[in-house]
């Protein structure tokens, strides 16, 4: 398993939709990157350049991302997006 460190989050994410509210089937170029992901696993967090950082998710929270943030990784056949903390702009209740 991944084991994150310091104030990153290992995340995986949610599969767009393919078809749009009005009907429309998009292909597979046409659809964004997917901005909700759920939380797989958390670093420990505290003293992160001089400043403490909380870390204020969970393992099975879904976020919302910044679009482009993160670093893609491929482990054991499934791709993950690890990311600060701070790059996770809200927990979907």
């Amino acid at each position: 398993m991944l084991k994150p460190l310091s104030d990153r989050v290992v995340l995986k994410m949610v599969e767009a939709e393919e078809t749009t509210s009005s009907g429309i089937i998009l292909a597979g170029s046409a659809k964004e990157k997917p901005e909700v992901a759920e939380v797989i696993a958390v670093g420990p967090g505290g003293m992160v350049d001089g400043n403490l950082v909380e870390m204020n998710v969970k393992v099975g929270d879904k976020v919302i991302t910044s679009k482009y943030s993160g670093t893609e990784v491929k482990y054991q056949g499934t791709e993950y997006v690890i990311v600060k903390v701070g790059d996770i702009l809200a927990v979907v209740e």
